[in-house]
C-alpha cells in the first residue's frame, strides 16, 4: 500500500501543494494532473527518496520494488535487450550468484539459487524483454543493436521497456507517451491495464489517462484533490463543480458560441458540410469538457487569413527522402492535393516517413523526384519540435514577436502574449532557460502571428499540458484554413481532422475507417503479415490444378530449410523438458537431501538440473527465431 496523509511538499521558497492524501493498493493506477510546475514530478521525486516532504505522513512498504522511467539517455556498446533485462535486478543478482556458485561447486546454494530463478520465472526472461521491446515498436532485426546506435526517442523507448522489465510493486511512468506512436501507445494502454502492482502516471494524453486510469489526483492552487473514474469522469465532475461559478461557466459559453457559429454557417454548404458535422460532433462533447477547462489561462484564437486561395499545395508524383533517390527515398508515388478547408491526420508508425512527407510540405527540402505545386497566396504555418531550438536564446518572447509584427504596439503585444500564458514581467525574459512546453507555446504564438491558411502541425502537444492541448483544439476547431497533423493525442486528430491518411510501406493512403478503429486496424495488419502463405482459391482457374502443385512445391522446397530447423528445435525441447521433469522429481523427493552418502549424486543432479534449463532457455530463443525467419521467409515468398 502507498498513503499519504497530509502530506506537503515545497521547492526552494516555492508551495507546490499542502494536505494531500491519498490511498493506493494494488491494481489501482492513479492518474496525476495540473499545470506545468505544479508538483508533479516533484511528487514522483519524493516518492523515489530524492525530496524531502514539509509536512504530514508518507508511507510505503519497506520490501515494496519501485520502478520509474529514468529521464537520462542511456548510452554504451551493450544490446539494447541486455540493457532492457538489466531492469530486473534480481534477475541480474541471481544470475551472478548463480555463477559464483557454479565457480565454487556450492550444490546447496545452487539448489536455492534454481528454484529462485524459476519462482521469478527467469528462464523465460530474455524472450520477454523482446516482447516488451517489439510492443514498443523495436523491429526484431534491431533488439540486438548496442544502445549507442539508436536515437535519443529510441533511447527513451528503451528506459520504458528497462522500467516494465522491472517486477515492480510500484510503477511511475512520468509521461510515458512523449516519444511513442500511436500503435506502442495502443500497446502500452494492453501492457498496463495488466499489470498487477501500484500505477502512477504524469500524462497530458486525455485519451490515454481515460483507458488505464481508475482515479485521478488533481493538482492546483497548492492543493490536491482526487477523483474517482478516468480522466473524461474527472472532466465531468469537475466541470459541475466549475459551471456553478457563473463567471467561469460564461466564459465556457462563449467557446461553445464560437464553434456553434462555424456550424450555422456551413452545415448546409455542400462544400463545407463534412466539416460542419465534425464540429457539431466536437460541440456535442465541448458541452461536457469545455467547463472543467474553463478556469485556464490560454485563451486564443487563430488570426483570420488574409487570403484564402482554394488551391493551396501540391504533390505529382513525388518521392520523398534524403540523399539521391536511388538509395535515399522514404516514400515514392505520391500525390496529394490540398485545398481550403481540408483537414487531414496522418496516421503510422515512427520511422514511417510522416515527418519527411510534412517538410516536403512545408518547404520541399526532402522531395527527391516529382513535383511540388503551391499557389502564390498559400503562407503556410508549420510547427515541428526542431523549431523551439531556432528560438534565439538570449532574446525575449517580446523581441521573437517584434520581427515577426514589428508594428504592432506593446500593448498589444502584451495582450497576445498573455493568451500564451506569458504575463507581467516574463515577456521580457530570455527564452533560454524557458521549459519545453513554454517554448512550444512561444512557437506557437509565432506562427498563429503570421496568419497562415496552411498549418503543417508536426507533434504539436508533445510538452503542452491538458489546458493548453484544449485552447488548441479549441482554437484549430475554430480555424477556417487548411490543416495537416501529425499527432499521437487521438483527442486533437478526432477533434480537428475530417480525413485520415497512413503513411506506410513506402507510400501514402487514404485510412478510409474511423479513429477509434485504428486499433483493429493495427491487428489485422500484424495478423495479416504473421498468417502463412495460403494457396489460391480453387475457383481461380488461371493456374492449372498441375501449375497450382508445382508452385506450391516449390514453396515448401524453398520454406523447407526453415520448417526442418523449427521441428529439430520442437523435438530437442521436447526432449529436455522431459529429462528436466525427472531430473525435478528425483530433487523433489526429500531422501537425497537426508543421505550423506548421495552428496557427489546430489551434486551432479543440480548441475544438470542448471544445464537443463539453461539449454530449453537457450533452445526456446532460437525456437523464437526461427520462426521469425520462417515467417519473413513466407512473406518474401508472398511478394515474389
Amino acid at each position: 500500500m502507498l498513503s499519504l496523509q497530509n502530506v506537503g511538499l515545497r521547492r526552494g521558497r516555492k508551495v507546490l501543494f499542502e494536505n494531500a492524501s491519498f490511498q493506493l493498493h494494488p491494481g489501482q493506477r492513479l492518474g496525476l494532473i495540473g499545470a506545468n510546475g505544479s508538483g508533479k514530478s516533484s511528487l514522483f521525486a519524493m516518492l523515489l527518496g530524492e525530496l524531502e516532504h514539509d509536512g504530514g505522513e508518507f508511507h510505503v512498504h519497506a520490501d515494496d520494488v519501485i520502478a520509474h522511467v529514468a529521464q537520462e539517455s542511456p548510452s554504451g556498446s551493450g544490446a539494447a535487450i541486455d540493457y532492457v533485462i538489466d531492469g530486473d535486478q534480481e534477475l541480474r543478482c541471481l544470475q551472478r550468484d548463480t555463477d559464483v556458485a557454479l565457480d565454487s561447486h556450492d550444490d546447496t546454494r545452487l539448489h536455492t539459487l534454481y528454484e529462485r530463478m524459476e519462482t521469478i520465472d527467469g528462464y523465460t526472461a530474455e524472450a520477454r524483454a523482446a516482447r516488451l521491446l517489439h510492443g514498443l515498436g523495436f523491429a526484431d532485426t534491431a533488439i540486438r543493436n548496442p544502445v549507442q546506435s539508436f536515437s535519443g526517442g529510441w533511447r527513451m523507448r528503451l528506459n520504458l521497456a528497462r522500467a516494465l522489465m522491472c517486477r515492480s510493486d510500484i510503477l511511475l511512468l512520468d509521461e510515458p507517451t512523449n516519444h511513442l506512436d500511436l500503435p506502442a501507445i495502443l500497446w502500452l494502454e494492453r501492457w498496463l491495464l495488466q499489470y498487477s502492482g501500484i500505477l502512477l502516471i504524469i500524462s497530458h494524453d486525455r485519451d490515454f489517462l481515460d483507458v488505464v486510469c481508475t482515479r485521478i489526483a488533481h493538482i492546483e492552487q497548492q492543493g490536491m484533490r482526487l477523483y474517482t473514474g478516468n480522466y473524461s469522469q474527472f472532466e465531468s465532475q469537475r466541470a459541475e463543480q466549475l459551471a456553478q461559478q457563473q463567471a467561469l461557466h460564461e466564459r465556457q459559453q462563449k467557446d461553445i458560441a464560437h464553434i456553434q457559429s462555424y456550424v450555422d454557417r456551413f452545415r448546409y454548404k455542400a462544400s463545407k458540410a463534412r466539416q460542419a458535422q465534425s464540429r457539431l460532433k466536437m460541440l456535442e462533447r465541448m458541452q461536457k469538457i469545455a467547463p472543467a477547462h474553463a478556469d485556464s489561462e490560454f485563451r486564443f484564437h487563430f488570426l483570420e487569413p488574409d487570403k484564402q486561395p482554394q488551391h493551396l499545395l501540391g504533390l505529382l508524383d513525388v518521392s520523398v527522402g534524403y540523399g539521391d533517390t536511388a538509395t535515399g527515398t522514404v516514400l515514392a508515388d505520391i500525390n496529394l492535393a490540398l485545398a481550403a478547408g481540408d483537414r487531414v491526420g496522418l496516421l503510422g508508425v515512427n520511422g514511417a516517413g510522416k515527418s519527411t512527407l510534412v517538410k516536403a510540405l512545408a518547404s520541399g527540402s526532402t522531395v527527391l523526384s516529382g513535383e511540388r505545386v503551391i499557389s502564390k497566396d498559400t503562407r503556410i504555418g508549420y510547427f515541428a519540435q526542431h523549431q523551439l531550438e531556432l528560438l534565439t536564446p538570449d532574446d525575449s518572447p517580446i523581441d521573437h514577436l517584434r520581427r515577426i509584427a514589428p508594428d504592432d504596439r506593446e500593448q498589444d503585444m502584451r495582450n497576445y502574449l498573455g493568451r500564451f500564458g506569458f504575463a507581467g514581467e516574463r515577456i521580457f525574459e530570455p527564452v533560454q532557460p524557458f521549459s519545453g512546453g513554454e517554448k512550444a507555446r512561444l512557437v506557437l504564438a509565432l506562427m498563429i502571428r503570421q496568419k497562415p491558411n496552411l498549418l503543417l502541425l508536426d507533434e504539436p502537444t508533445n510538452h503542452l499540458d491538458l489546458d493548453m492541448r484544449q485552447a488548441l483544439s479549441v482554437a484549430l476547431i475554430e480555424y477556417t484554413g487548411a490543416l495537416v497533423v501529425i499527432s499521437h493525442d487521438r483527442h486533437l486528430l478526432r477533434s480537428v481532422c475530417d480525413e485520415l491518411m497512413v503513411v506506410r510501406d513506402g507510400g501514402v493512403e487514404a485510412f478510409t475507417r474511423s479513429l477509434d478503429e485504428y486499433p483493429d486496424w493495427l491487428r489485422e495488419q500484424e495478423a495479416a503479415q504473421l498468417e502463412s502463405v495460403q494457396p489460391p482459391p480453387a475457383e481461380n482457374r488461371s493456374t492449372s490444378r498441375k501449375e497450382q502443385r508445382q508452385i506450391e512445391a516449390r514453396r515448401r522446397e524453398r520454406l523447407k530449410p526453415f520448417t526442418d530447423r523449427i521441428r529439430t528445435l520442437e523435438r530437442d525441447l521436447e526432449r529436455r523438458r522431459t529429462e528436466l521433469e525427472s531430473l525435478e522429481a528425483i530433487l523433489n523427493g526429500p531422501e537425497i537431501y537426508g543421505d550423506p552418502s548421495r552428496q557427489d549424486e546430489l551434486t551432479e543432479l543440480l548441475r544438470q538440473q542448471g544445464d537443463a534449463r539453461k539449454e530449453i532457455d537457450a533452445l526456446e530463443w532460437a525456437w523464437l527465431e526461427a520462426s521469425e525467419a520462417l515467417e519473413h521467409a513466407e512473406r518474401e515468398n508472398a511478394s515474389a
